[in-house]
């Protein structure tokens, strides 16, 4: 895997603290001056103290919302390449954090190989979704369709259950639970 050319700096903004550490050390060894934040407050004045060329930003910070996050670190610094990264992959997700001004989308697990190509790579491109060869099960349907009243709700899970019609200890439930997950073919 390539490194960067004149050393590079990445904010890792990540609330689970062992896979920050992890990956801050995996970038630190290919080439890039690392600062890590584990929530919203924290990696604002980080930016704001020590300017990033780059940011990888985990899509939920305990009760935050990564997508919330994208606008106010790009007013901070406009030219920031920002790669998104979640545990919850889906579409509307993806989708949403590209229009917020995320350059690059990625699903966990992820290697610092593939971050690191996610963050030199040049321009923006199509989320890093899979295409489903089948049609997708319901379950990853509700999934989908969750996520996005979620992002139109900005993040409100008491907002986005009333417009889905669903009582928010329920909506809490099903968002705890993974999202079904994709290999080559969708599974039940």
């Amino acid at each position: 895997m390539s490194t960067p050319g004149p050393r590079q700096s990445v904010l890792l903004i990540d609330d689970d603290v062992t896979f920050a550490s992890v990956l801050a050390r995996a970038l630190v060894a290919r080439g890039f001056e690392v600062a890590t934040a584990h929530d919203g407050a924290n990696a604002l004045a980080t930016l704001r103290r020590d300017a990033a060329d780059h940011v990888v930003l985990d899509l939920r910070l305990g009760s935050e919302n990564g997508l919330a996050l994208i606008p106010q670190l790009l007013a901070i610094r406009p030219g920031l390449r920002i790669l998104l990264l979640t545990g919850y992959a889906s579409i509307a997700t993806a989708v949403e954090a590209i229009k917020r001004g995320a350059h690059d989308y990625l699903a966990k697990p992820v290697d610092a190989d593939q971050v690191v190509q996610a963050l030199l790579g040049g321009g923006t491109r199509e989320p890093a979704v899979p295409e489903p060869s089948a049609p997708p099960p319901l379950r990853r349907l509700e999934w989908e369709h969750i996520q996005r009243v979620l992002a139109e709700c900005d993040g409100n899970i008491s907002h986005a259950a009333q417009r889905l019609g669903l009582h928010r200890r329920t909506l809490q439930r099903k968002l705890a639970k993974r999202p079904v997950r994709e290999a080559g073919k969708y599974r039940d």
